[in-house]
């Protein structure tokens, strides 16, 4: 089974919808991936994702409330077959833990890869409603485009 994680800095919007999004898609679908998420910080751990995140994703029919934020560790090289990072900020501090060649080749810009127009998903935390708004949509794009790559 493959297995995805997605990197921002606290573990508790972008990372946290982008596995909310990407559960929500595979179990439509009917597929069998492992996604989890992560932050490159130590903020946030054991917090459930911020209310504002929270509420888009409902809006959106997606539910992340049981999501824990957690810290990004080396073993999660081992763990996962996939971690994209939210921001190159954040794939800089990813790599920065890797041990070899073969961990850094795990590492990719989430946006960068799978929504070719973009590279960084701002962090909506201080910003208004509409980042919010906003990071869902560039997410959703993106993980329909991981989608699709699954099928070629």
């Amino acid at each position: 089974m493959k297995k995805v994680l997605f990197v921002c800095l606290g573990n508790i919007c972008r990372s946290a919808m982008a596995e909310g999004i990407l559960s929500h898609s595979l179990q439509k679908e009917g597929l069998s991936i492992e996604v989890d998420s992560a932050g490159t910080s130590n903020y946030h751990i054991g917090s459930p994702p911020d209310e504002r995140m929270q509420n888009k994703a409902i809006e959106h029919g997606i539910d992340i409330s049981y999501q824990s934020g957690r810290q990004f560790v080396t073993s999660d090289f081992d763990a996962f077959d996939h971690i994209f990072a939210m921001d190159e900020s954040n794939k800089e501090n990813i790599l920065r833990l890797a041990r070899n060649e073969a961990d850094s080749k795990k590492v990719a810009l989430f946006l960068e890869k799978f929504h070719p127009s973009l590279t960084n998903v701002p962090d909506p935390y201080y910003g208004g409603a509409q980042g919010f708004e906003d990071v869902y949509q560039m997410l959703m794009v993106a993980c329909d485009n991981f989608l699709k790559s699954l099928n070629q």
